[in-house]
């Protein structure tokens, strides 16, 4: 799902020129004509949500000002872009104190005003991961922090909402890199042992030989080893909340021990004298199908119907898509900042390619696509051959991953005077055929000009401005080779359209 716009002005031309532009950008757009409109839009129950604001300054009834002065009263961080046709510094400064983003003036260009729009929702987008995980590190993460798009989503923050009154026994389902652990977290955080301690324990990642002493604890010389006291995690986790990761790997013996530890609210570690008492959460994990376990006398059947009391089910990735948009943005924007790099945010086209593919690690693989891909970057948004890997598993993006570097011979044939040289990017235009002959000069103007066809994405002023020549003579070379001008963009006569101007050259 794209992101969604709101545009509040109370001019109708204006408005529909906004709009037109807008959605020629790859957003969701929605308009009102008067500040309550806008309030009541942001704040409507059960819509989706908006992304961004566009607010007139100078409105009939409740004007910008007001409705900046509004949202602050009633907490709502949706970010908001305020134009106005009569720019100043008071203005200017007046709006930004009110919690404004960023301020344009009308009439906005078409390359401004996307500029604007990327820049606000990367910072809110940075804004809103740097939130979520001073949350996550101080226990108090909540399941506002993970407002999804999808239905199936939506019923498991339901679900954990729930569980989170309460001090009942929970246990997530779903494929590795879903988010487990964060909706564990979640749980928490809604909870009264919300700040308390929160141990998390993989049981695949513990050594068969250590399970015990990790969970329970040993006393100094149990054991060759032991050279000092652990009190395991039970007994790190006291007060607060034990999340029990992939439950289903524990050993059959240590399972024992784990139920007479939930029944009895105490752990006897290897070693001790007397059992220690216990306050604890717990909530586990597993993606495997536990009763599957049971029926195979891999799990005790007693411990199953014991931890599954509250099962959740965590859809992947793939059956809630609405949400990948979303994520990417906050992934890029935090990365972007933890790299350095001034990146606004992602293109129409890796959106698209993004929603498409079907993500078998999840959320976890999703990341670490766009960690790449923001290392990978060049440019100020990440677009699709930032995705190779990803573009070749998905029809209609297929993007050439470059071939291992060629060793330059370091001499040339005899019967050539040149060198072959493999050209690693590939954005880079090639000057040299299959042939290893330099293209012809056609040639080479046709792939610029088919390059920034896709790079403005058929904007033809944008095109024109930066390929330094005229809108006719760009569309006389397009029609020469082949190319057509985006839909919706009006042509000149030069290719059989009417002569008039497009909605990108009057914002221009």
């Amino acid at each position: 799902m794209s992101l969604r716009i709101l545009i509040a002005d109370d001019d109708p031309v204006q408005r529909r020129l906004l709009e037109t532009l807008i959605r020629r950008f790859g957003y969701e757009v929605e308009t009102v004509e008067d500040g309550e409109s806008a309030l009541a839009r942001m704040q409507a129950a059960g819509a989706p949500p908006i992304d961004l604001l566009i607010l007139d300054l100078v409105m009939p009834d409740l004007d910008g000002m007001g409705v900046l002065g509004r949202m602050r009263a009633a907490g709502c961080r949706v970010p908001a872009i305020v134009q106005t046709a009569h720019g100043s510094i008071e203005a200017v400064i007046s709006a930004m104190r009110a919690g404004a983003i960023d301020f344009v003036v009308k009439p906005v260009g078409a390359e401004r005003l996307q500029v604007s729009i990327k820049n606000a929702l990367r910072v809110d987008a940075l804004e809103d991961e740097i939130r979520r995980m001073n949350r996550l590190a101080s226990g108090s993460l909540s399941f506002k922090d993970l407002a999804s798009s999808s239905p199936d989503m939506e019923r498991v923050i339901r679900l954990g909402e729930r569980a989170a009154k309460s001090a009942i026994p929970v246990l997530l389902e779903g494929e590795s890199g879903v988010g487990k652990e964060l909706i564990a977290r979640a749980i928490q955080g809604a909870s009264d042992r919300r700040g308390k301690p929160f141990v998390a324990v993989n049981c695949g990642a513990l050594p068969e030989n250590l399970v015990e002493s990790i969970l329970f604890g040993h006393e100094k010389g149990a054991f060759t080893g032991a050279n000092e006291k652990h009190p395991g995690k039970f007994v790190e986790a006291h007060g607060g909340t034990l999340f029990l990761d992939e439950i289903g790997e524990l050993p059959l013996e240590i399972q024992v021990k784990l139920l007479r530890a939930l029944q009895e609210g105490e752990v006897d570690s290897i070693g001790g004298k007397r059992p220690v008492k216990v306050d604890i959460r717990l909530i586990s994990a597993t993606n495997q199908n536990l009763i599957e376990l049971v029926k195979r006398g891999l799990f005790r059947e007693d411990l199953y119907y014991r931890l599954n009391v509250f099962p959740i089910h965590i859809p992947p990735l793939r059956a809630r898509r609405d949400d990948i948009p979303d994520l990417a943005r906050r992934f890029c924007a935090r990365f972007a900042a933890e790299e350095g790099k001034r990146i606004r945010g992602l293109g129409a086209e890796a959106q698209a390619l993004l929603a498409a593919y079907d993500w078998p690690g999840n959320v976890r693989q999703l990341e670490n696509a766009v960690f790449r891909a923001v290392v990978l970057a060049d440019g100020d948004e990440l677009t699709v051959a930032e995705f190779p890997q990803i573009a070749a598993h998905v029809q209609g993006f297929d993007v050439r991953i470059p071939p291992a570097p060629v060793p330059v011979a370091l001499q040339a044939p005899r019967d050539k005077e040149f060198i072959r040289v493999e050209v690693r990017d590939p954005n880079v235009l090639s000057l040299l055929n299959e042939n290893a002959e330099v293209h012809r000069l056609d040639h080479l103007e046709a792939e610029i000009i088919r390059f920034a066809l896709a790079h403005y994405r058929g904007q033809m002023s944008a095109m024109a401005r930066k390929l330094g020549i005229g809108r006719s003579t760009l569309y006389r070379k397009m029609k020469e080779y082949g190319f057509q001008p985006a839909p919706g963009d009006a042509a000149p006569a030069i290719l059989g359209g009417t002569a008039k101007a497009g909605l990108d050259d009057a914002a221009a």
